[in-house]
């Protein structure tokens, strides 16, 4: 794994968004936390997207999903008042929280994010 994908760079990427292309470059190495899968499913579902087989079309083009776990939960949770100021969602820091965990870049189309100092690489797709 080569790359932490935020909901929003995944749904860049689905959508075919501007930054589209910086996700697709990535795409068959990256990882998305259960937390960010469920912010996908949930925002195609309220666009009345069929998710049936989304899944597994997109573990097809290298994509793995990471379970939230019990470490970076309580990451998640000490990242609050550092993050506080930008507004990070509870989704916004699991992401960050696996990044912190693998070392790896996390993407983003959130560009507030590229102000944060947490010692890895933040990639804003656009």
């Amino acid at each position: 794994m080569t790359a932490v994908l935020d909901a929003s760079a995944l749904l860049a990427y689905l959508q075919q968004e501007s930054g589209c292309d910086a996700v697709k470059a990535v795409l068959n190495a990256a990882v998305v936390s259960t937390v960010n899968w469920a912010e996908v499913i949930q925002k195609a579902r309220a666009g009345n997207v069929d998710t049936a087989g989304l899944r597994n079309d997109l573990a097809a083009l290298g994509l793995k999903l990471e379970p939230f776990t019990v470490e970076q939960a309580e990451v998640a949770s000490e990242l609050r008042q550092r993050t506080q100021k930008l507004g990070l969602s509870l989704g916004d820091r699991a992401c960050l929280a696996l990044g912190l965990e693998t070392g790896m870049p996390v993407y983003t189309a959130d560009r507030a994010w590229r102000r944060l100092n947490l010692g890895i690489p933040i990639e804003a797709i656009r």
